[in-house]
């Protein structure tokens, strides 16, 4: 930690006319480990010719408890999609919530009559985007998924367009010669 503080040296602004802040310049760190090639977290090499694959649809269930914070995280991946120049399809939620109910006996041992129910309440948002790539897609759930709120949990799905198999392109010479 001592050898990268040395490695920074304060200098006075005086072009500024403020002599009580400094500047810090930063020296040559081409003896320092290569911070983007790590034997812990190695980076995948992307190749220049590698082309993005592009997804058609992206679908994003989210289920709670509570209504309100799915409410508003929704507008804020709907909020957030529209800063990443995403398309935003539908965004819905289902009426009524989904009812787990559970009874069991007061007691562990005796008096069947006395019985408590539990009900748990399950409720479900639905939010859809169009039209994205694999850079724009990854940046996007990366961020809404660092942002999910305690006691909420999320599905996606993503709808892949992918290129004609070779067979498929062209129809067979046979078929091709009847007509």
């Amino acid at each position: 930690m001592l050898s990268l503080l040395a490695k920074f040296k304060p200098q006075r602004l005086l072009s500024q006319g403020n002599l009580s802040k400094y500047a810090i310049s930063q020296t040559d760190f081409s003896n320092e480990v290569n911070p983007q090639k790590s034997e812990f977290f190695p980076i995948p090499e992307k190749d220049e010719t590698e082309k993005d694959k592009l997804f058609s649809r992206l679908e994003i269930e989210v289920k709670s408890a509570d209504p309100a914070v799915l409410k508003s995280y929704s507008w804020f991946a709907t909020n957030a999609a529209e800063h990443l120049g995403i398309e935003i399809g539908n965004c819905w939620a289902q009426r009524k919530a989904n009812h787990d109910r559970l009874t069991l006996l007061k007691s562990v041992h005796i008096y069947k009559k006395h019985r408590v129910q539990y009900e748990i309440r399950t409720y479900y948002r639905y939010m859809t985007f169009h039209k994205l790539t694999e850079s724009t897609l990854d940046t996007f759930l990366e961020y809404i998924q660092r942002n999910l709120p305690e006691g909420v949990g999320m599905k996606c799905t993503k709808v892949e367009i992918q290129e004609l198999p070779d067979h498929l392109k062209e129809p067979p010479k046979q078929a091709q010669s009847q007509i």
